[in-house]
C-alpha cells in the first residue's frame, strides 16, 4: 500500500512538471515565435556555484577583449599594452605574447579550427596570427580609423570588421583580400557577430542601434532600435533564434530575429554594459560590465541568477569588466578587466 502511494506521488509530481513544462513552452510559442528554453535543462539545473578560479597577471594596461580556443585550452587576450597574450587555461601559465600592432589591441577572435587569431587594433589594421606558433599570417588594411571588432564566420572563411570609419568589411581569410564593405550605420561600429548559420551578420553601433545584415547580398535586413546609448556588444543565440545586446544605457536586450522585437530588458546595472554572451547550451546569458561585475541570467525565467564581483585595483577608480568569454563545455568563465588583469572563473552545475 505505501509502495503504491509513493509510485502515485511520483507519477502526480511528474504530471505537475510536464505541464509546468508544457505551458511554458506554448506561452514562449505563442509570445515570441520560439521556444524560450530546451526541455533538458530542467535535467541539465542552473549553476551550483561560481568561484573565481585564479587570476591572470602579466598585460601592463587594460584588457580590452578575450576568445578561448574551441578545445577550451587556450585563452587571448588582446590590451591597450599594444600586446596580445596567449594564456594555458588549465595552469594560468602566459604561453607566448604576440607584438606586431603599433597601438591598442580593442579586439582578438579565434577561429572555429582553433588554428588562427585575428586582432583589430587602434592602428587600423586587422592581423591574422597563427595560433601554433604565434607568427603573424598577413596583415588586413583598408579601415581609415580603428577597428573595434572582429568575428569569424562559422566555417571560417570570411572575417568580418568593425571600425570607428561607421564600416563593417568582410574579408576572403584565404586571399586576404577584401569581399565588401557594408555601410548603414551614421556613427562608429562596435560590435559584430555571426549567425550561427552563416548567413547573416549582426552589428552594434555607437548610432544606438543594431543592424542585421544579409550576408550574400550585403543588404541590410531590419534595425532593432530600442537603446538610449550606443550599443557595445551584441551576441546570437546558438539557436539563431535570439540576438543579446549590452549598452552604455546599463541594459542588455533580448531580440527576437523572426520579428524584430524586443523580447526582454535587464537593467540591474549601476554602470553600462560592455560585453555579453550566451552559454554553450543557450540556457544562460552572461554580461561583463564597467560596474565591476558579471551577471548570468536564466533564459527561460528572465530572473537573474547571480552576479560576480570584480575586485580592482585602487589605482584605477573605474575599473570594470570589459570583455567576457565562455569556454566551450560552460564550465569556464573568463573576464577582462580596466585593472590589466584576466579573472578565470569556474562554473559547477
Amino acid at each position: 500500500m505505501k509502495n503504491t502511494k509513493h509510485r502515485n506521488r511520483l507519477l502526480a509530481s511528474a504530471a505537475i512538471l510536464l505541464l509546468g513544462l508544457a505551458g511554458t513552452q506554448l506561452y514562449g510559442y505563442v509570445r515570441y515565435g520560439f521556444f524560450p528554453f530546451n526541455p533538458i535543462f530542467l535535467i541539465i539545473g542552473l549553476p551550483s556555484r561560481v568561484f573565481l578560479q585564479r587570476t591572470l597577471t602579466g598585460h601592463s594596461d587594460s584588457i580590452y577583449s578575450i576568445a578561448i580556443t574551441p578545445d577550451g585550452q587556450t585563452l587571448a587576450s588582446g590590451s591597450f599594452d599594444n600586446t596580445i597574450k596567449l594564456w594555458n587555461l588549465a595552469t594560468g601559465q602566459e604561453i607566448r605574447t604576440l607584438t606586431g600592432h603599433t597601438n591598442s589591441v580593442y579586439a582578438v577572435a579565434i577561429s572555429p579550427d582553433g588554428q588562427s587569431l585575428a586582432s583589430g587594433s587602434h592602428d587600423k589594421t586587422i592581423k591574422v596570427w597563427n595560433l601554433a606558433t604565434g607568427k603573424e599570417i598577413r596583415t588586413l588594411k583598408g579601415h581609415s580609423d580603428w577597428v573595434r571588432s572582429v568575428a569569424f564566420s562559422p566555417d571560417g572563411e570570411t572575417l568580418a570588421s568593425s571600425s570607428r570609419d561607421k564600416t563593417i568589411k568582410l574579408w576572403n581569410l584565404t586571399t586576404g583580400k577584401e569581399i565588401r564593405t557594408l555601410k548603414g550605420h551614421s556613427e562608429w561600429v562596435t560590435s559584430v557577430a555571426f549567425s550561427p548559420d552563416g548567413e547573416s551578420l549582426a552589428s552594434g553601433s555607437y548610432d544606438k542601434t543594431i543592424k542585421l545584415w544579409n550576408l550574400a547580398t550585403g543588404k541590410t535586413i531590419r534595425a532593432l532600435e530600442g537603446h538610449s546609448d550606443w550599443v557595445t556588444s551584441v551576441a546570437f543565440s546558438p539557436n539563431g533564434q535570439t540576438l543579446a545586446s549590452g549598452s552604455r544605457d546599463k541594459s542588455i536586450k533580448l531580440w527576437n530575429l523572426a520579428t524584430g522585437k524586443a523580447i526582454r530588458t535587464h537593467e540591474k546595472h549601476s554602470d553600462w554594459v560592455t560585453s555579453v554572451a550566451f552559454s554553450p547550451d543557450g540556457q544562460i546569458l552572461v554580461n561583463g560590465s564597467r560596474d565591476k561585475s558579471i551577471k548570468l541570467w536564466n533564459l527561460a525565467t528572465g530572473q537573474e541568477i547571480r552576479t560576480l564581483k570584480e575586485a580592482s585595483d585602487k589605482a584605477f577608480p573605474l575599473a570594470g569588466v570589459n570583455s567576457i568569454a565562455i569556454s566551450p563545455t560552460g564550465q569556464t568563465l573568463a573576464s577582462g578587466s580596466v585593472d590589466n588583469t584576466i579573472k578565470i572563473w569556474r562554473v559547477l552545475r
